[in-house]
């Protein structure tokens, strides 16, 4: 059989329309990163999300501002413009807004026009990120934004990194939500050949969705086994869970030990991972990442050893999403066709989440992105 019956075709193709892919558009009523905190400084910071041009900067008294970047007389981006006293003066006419995108001051004229303005955006400092409510300002919930109590806490040692992703947000978080590629994909890094066969469990909640593998025992890749010191042939626990936090966050867990030891005599080494994909446009992505460890405190060494061995594997997923991107690009769509194995409940499940919560927001909107 060179190819499945056009009726198994087709039923894949049906499946897949009930799932979020790079077509489907943008989720606005939530929260995403916009910049790494120490990014954004006192001047001008131009950036797209969801489509849409920002730009970004930081007041006096430490405030960070998120406003649209076009100015609305002749569209010329503000990010073009300078920054004064904490308000940005268009650099084509002079017209100079707050911190409010409210325009208060045209130079040609002695009176200022009453609303006439640019979106501003609602932010959110918090740890080393700064997020962003890219639906309207007043709506803005905190109690969507998941907790990160490790990125903030001192007693979790942090490295940060930023990738520029072009591939769809949906295919990172999928990637994520079930690690049997470490095996292939990672195969030169942090994969593990024993880690795809081994047993996993899923969580399918309500928006949370996640994979829990338990790779017991097995043999640590040098990220892991050097920093931990569990070296040997088969000694170490490799306990994981990828978890699906909202739109903006995906969280990976895992926990080592070494098994050969009796629970009460053995050490537990935690790490995590915060991967947080904010889209760009519908096929590029900005890919934010926190990782930390409640071990080898106070060594930065080991902090840079860890993430520039966790970087070469991130770039493995950053090529391979854009290889797929490309792949689904020239492939022409009564061609395309995917099916799911049992792996893949969980990513199945958000992805039709994603769809969900974007028809439940903009239930008229049209079926592509801009």
């Amino acid at each position: 059989m060179t190819r499945p019956p056009l009726k198994v075709i087709a039923a894949a193709q049906a499946a897949s329309e009930r799932l979020a892919d790079r077509h489907t558009p943008f989720i606005f009523n939530d929260w995403y990163v916009a910049a790494f905190g120490n990014e954004i400084k006192d001047q001008l910071l131009a950036r797209t999300l969801l489509g849409r041009r920002l730009v970004l900067y930081r007041t006096s008294d430490q405030q960070v501002v998120a406003l649209e970047d076009r100015c609305p007389h002749r569209s010329m981006p503000l990010s073009a413009g300078t920054l004064e006293r904490d308000t940005l003066v268009c650099g084509y006419h002079g017209l100079r807004f707050n911190a409010q995108g409210n325009c208060i001051e045209v130079p040609s004229q002695s009176t200022c026009p009453q609303n006439v303005g640019v979106k501003a955006y609602r932010t959110h400092e918090r740890g080393a990120v700064v997020w962003i409510w890219m639906g309207e300002a007043g709506e803005a919930d905190l109690s969507k934004l998941p907790d990160q109590d490790w990125m903030v806490d001192p007693l979790w040692e942090k490295s940060q990194g930023f990738l520029s992703l072009q591939a769809s947000y949906v295919r990172l978080h999928e990637n994520l939500l079930d690690l049997t590629h470490l095996s292939f994909l990672h195969a030169k890094s942090f994969g593990t050949p024993d880690y795809a066969k081994a047993a996993f469990q899923s969580e399918l909640g309500d928006g949370q969705f996640a994979l829990l593998r338990n790779v017991v025992p097995t043999t640590l890749p040098p990220v892991w086994a050097i920093p931990t010191g569990l070296t040997g042939q088969g000694q170490a626990a490799r306990i994981v869970r990828s978890a699906f936090r909202s739109v903006g966050i995906h969280e990976v867990s895992v926990t080592f030990y070494d098994c050969q030891l009796p629970e009460s005599e053995r050490p537990t080494f935690r790490i995590r991972t915060a991967h947080m994909p904010t889209p760009e446009t519908a096929t590029t992505t900005h890919y934010f990442i926190v990782h930390g460890r409640d071990f080898a405190l106070n060594d930065p060494d080991t902090t840079q050893f860890m993430h520039d061995q966790l970087f070469v594997a991130f770039n493995e997923d950053v090529e391979g999403l854009a290889l797929q991107e490309q792949a689904l690009a020239n492939t022409p769509p009564n061609e395309l066709y995917e099916f799911s194995v049992a792996a893949d409940a969980p990513a199945v499940a958000m992805r039709r989440y994603l769809l969900a919560r974007q028809q439940k927001e903009t239930p008229s909107a049209s079926s592509t992105c801009k």
